[in-house]
């Protein structure tokens, strides 16, 4: 009775509920993941056990996909540990206070590397937190912000970039049509995806801040606020007290910081084209959309440790004693993430085996028949979209569940533009939810790379998300009848900066 109707979303939204209201995350995923497996198994104690732990949690720690991401992600945390200690993020701070002089600079020069690394959303998180946190720090920009900041040109980067990991997801779950083709036509449309970006720079040149933001912004900037300073300087995932700050090498530069981040964009490139089939004589737009990112990422951030370790050695700022006691420091430093995305997974696999996806799906195909709808369709499959994503925590399972819906009901007729914007507005309604979820991956990687406690980040970036959101669907809701992109973005770029501006009007004091 439970399987395939509104109860399948009941342990999410439970979850999420849980985490917003307690701000702790552990336990409301844990929550979520055993109000899932009662459902699923009528509440029956031996069943949810078996349901819960083996179907769920080592099903999920037994995929392939997943042990690639979390390899990734300790080799990332080895990495940033070994810039550290080398002293190169130290460095790299003082080069920045004497070239970028202020804070709306410096997170202009955050926006800038995290829309110029558009690859992937797990590498940008993560490699744009560890280059930017001493100058945000620097600079008295609060780790929230810089989550924000983080977490805003990860997917909504990735998603109108057309070589990009996210790319070839959307590209495989359309059948018989030209999938990259129609993915660069849709960028135009994406509106959350390129509205997210307008608000930044909005909020950045406007020096404007609002909500649980403005708060954590002006906690920051007082120097009075000793747990706000001790939020700052270090990594507070867990809320943890403060553990010892570990030997920093004096002889750092500059490059020791750089050179590791261009050599682990580089390999995880080649990694990811290798996948691909590329060096098989695939070209390399193919190569990048039939690459096993995981795989790909693997491969890439590995190399990169292997000479970054050398390099360190030969320029003899740390010993290969110390670089080998960096590994399982960074290795520990990627424990929060790690068990955080592991009940996210956990509680995805249980939403999915009630059939969460199949009972949106349905509503969607349902919609989609009501002719009197039809111009409304971007609006809904965007509102839609938006809402399993937070729920599941996915946007590329959304992709995987309203892409192939919309593609039917139009026949893949690359010709009719509302097809265009629906599937436009499937991509940037996944982004959104994704951008709003407390379970989805990028944001508990968001968190990570800015260091930031996890609820935290979410409670002060869903105001942002939402006001993103409400403007998109207004700009899909004019889409639908007007069916012009120009027309289109340019509405929206201006809704966009009056709401900021009017919001800021209203809650200034």
């Amino acid at each position: 009775m439970f399987v395939n109707s509104f109860w399948a979303l009941l342990p999410a939204i439970i979850a999420i509920a849980l985490a917003l209201i307690t701000k702790e995350v552990y336990s409301s995923l844990f929550v979520g993941i055993l109000v899932g497996g009662l459902l699923y198994t009528n509440f029956s104690f031996t069943a949810t056990m078996q349901h819960v732990f083996v179907d769920g949690m080592i099903g999920q720690l037994s995929d392939g996909w997943n042990v690639g991401i979390l390899i990734f992600l300790v080799v990332l945390g080895s990495m940033v540990m070994l810039m550290n200690r080398a002293g190169g993020s130290a460095a790299f701070g003082k080069w920045a206070t004497t070239h970028v002089k202020t804070k709306t600079g410096a997170q202009l020069a955050t926006i800038a590397l995290g829309c110029l690394i558009f690859i992937d959303d797990y590498f940008n998180c993560l490699t744009v937190g560890s280059v930017m946190r001493p100058l945000t720090d620097k600079h008295k920009i609060s780790r929230e912000k810089l989550a924000y900041l983080i977490d805003a040109t990860a997917a909504p980067v990735c998603i109108i970039a057309p070589i990009s990991s996210w790319a070839a997801a959307v590209t495989g779950f359309v059948d018989g049509a030209n999938g990259l083709t129609l993915f660069v036509r849709a960028i135009p449309y994406n509106f959350y995806a390129l509205l997210t970006i307008v608000m930044m720079l909005t909020l950045t040149f406007g020096k404007i801040e609002f909500g649980p933001m403005k708060k954590a912004e002006l906690r920051v900037g007082g120097s009075a606020d000793k747990d706000s300073e001790k939020n700052k300087r270090h990594s507070s995932m867990t809320g943890a007290e403060d553990q010892p700050t570990p030997p920093v090498s004096v002889n750092g530069r500059v490059i020791h910081l750089v050179l590791p981040i261009i050599t682990l964009i580089v390999c995880c490139v080649i990694g990811m084209i290798y996948t691909g089939g590329f060096f098989e004589g695939t070209n390399f737009v193919d190569a990048f959309a039939g690459s096993d990112a995981s795989v790909g990422l693997v491969y890439g951030s590995v190399v990169a440790l292997v000479i970054t370790i050398i390099f360190m050695v030969a320029t003899k700022v740390l010993s290969f004693t110390e670089c080998m006691n960096a590994i399982p420091e960074g290795f520990k430093s990627m424990v929060p993430a790690i068990m955080i995305l592991t009940f996210a997974w956990t509680l995805k696999s249980m939403t999915d085996s009630l059939g969460a996806a199949e009972y949106v799906g349905g509503l969607v195909a349902n919609i989609a028949d009501k002719d009197a709808l039809m111009s409304l369709l971007p609006a809904i499959v965007f509102i839609i979209g938006a809402f399993l994503a937070f729920a599941t925590g996915t946007s590329w399972g959304t992709f995987g569940i309203l892409i192939p819906i919309v593609a039917k009901v139009f026949g893949s007729d690359m010709g009719n533009e509302l097809m265009i914007i629906s599937i436009s507005a499937c991509m940037a309604g996944a982004v959104c939810g994704d951008h709003c979820s407390p379970i989805s991956d990028t944001t508990i990687m968001a968190s990570a790379g800015a260091e930031c406690k996890h609820i935290n980040h979410v409670s002060t970036q869903l105001p942002y998300a939402i006001t993103a959101a409400i403007v998109s669907c207004v700009a899909y809701i004019i889409a639908g009848f007007v069916r012009n992109w120009i027309v289109c973005l340019i509405v929206g770029v201006g809704l966009m900066i009056f709401t900021v501006f009017g919001i800021h009007a209203v809650t200034k004091e």
